[in-house]
């Protein structure tokens, strides 16, 4: 599949970073896109249906999806919760994806975006698929979000074999756009002058990897998709540190980061891509070009003359 137009699909998390971008670009390449919210803040319908997405209410806590057709083609599901408490987490990032796939089980591909979050830290390696999981952001704060994201990897196995749905796991690394993304919060904190946390264990290494190769990579991934699941890292064509893509933005704008080295940040997650380029072929926007769209798009008259 090299494109997808035309198609009938259902993106969950519309309210988030990236769900939204996704949905937006499916619909303008053609497709009947839905949009799976609960649309409980201020004007996030309206941001949906503006951007040609049918907005349909349901909570996966919930997980009552009376409202919601059962004739997608393509089910992404994109939607997270980052809940204290585990009750909710996992029923909202583990339950909810199962019952989803079971309401939607006649899609001939079901698309579940994971985390490279499930990886157990290890230092600077570059992570495969088959590396052990671990509670790799619990130290940063955020207590249920690995265990929730594996656990939701199990269920979408589980419920996968049980319904015969093809299923690709996509685990994610560090996803941005031109105005959006983990590293664009890192340069708003730059231009505010606050600190930029980083892990003591430098450099802080990723994969980022911008929203066009995630919209690029979404047919291939979805061809992927088996049964069992088929599982694959999700992520950009370059490894970087934080360090030293905010110090690349920092010298955009005129700014130095002032870096603060924690063990309560969230430690180095590179990432093997291996498996992704097999089925996918090559993410193209390196991480100078993605960070520089970023920075030009998000602060322009903030930009120094190269």
């Amino acid at each position: 599949m090299s494109a997808l137009t035309g198609r009938k699909i259902l993106v969950t998390g519309l309210t988030g970073s990236v769900g939204f971008p996704v949905a937006r670009r499916l619909a303008e390449a053609g497709n009947e896109v839905w949009g799976l919210a609960r649309y409980s803040a201020k004007g996030s319908r309206e941001r949906v249906e503006a951007a040609g997405v049918r907005p349909v209410t349901a909570d996966l806590v919930e997980a009552d999806f009376s409202g919601v057709p059962d004739d997608f083609e393509y089910v992404l599901n994109f939607a997270v919760l980052h809940a204290p408490d585990f009750e909710t987490a996992l029923a909202a990032n583990a339950e909810g994806p199962g019952l989803l796939m079971s309401h939607c089980r006649k899609a001939r591909a079901f698309l579940h975006c994971s985390s490279t979050a499930v990886y157990q830290p290890n230092g600077h390696r570059a992570f495969t698929e088959d590396d052990p999981l671990g509670d790799n952001h619990r130290p940063a704060g955020m207590v249920t979000y690995s265990i929730s994201k594996i656990a939701a990897e199990a269920v979408v196995r589980g419920f996968g074999r049980l319904l015969e749905v093809p299923a690709t796991i996509a685990r994610l690394n560090v996803p941005y756009g031109d105005t959006w993304g983990w590293p664009r919060m890192m340069l708003d904190w730059m231009l505010a002058g606050s600190d930029v946390y980083v892990h003591t264990d430098s450099p802080t290494l990723y994969n980022p990897i911008h929203e066009d190769d995630i919209v690029a990579t979404i047919p291939g991934l979805l061809d992927a998709a088996a049964v069992p699941a088929t599982i694959v890292n999700w992520a950009g064509p370059e490894t970087v540190g934080a360090e030293e893509w905010c110090t690349y933005m920092g010298r955009m704008v005129g700014v130095e980061p002032k870096f603060n080295a924690s063990e309560f940040a969230i430690a180095s997650v590179a990432t093997d891509i291996t498996r992704m380029r097999s089925l996918v072929g090559e993410p193209k926007v390196g991480w100078q070009e993605g960070f520089r769209r970023l920075v030009e798009a998000s602060y322009p008259d903030r930009v120094k003359p190269a």
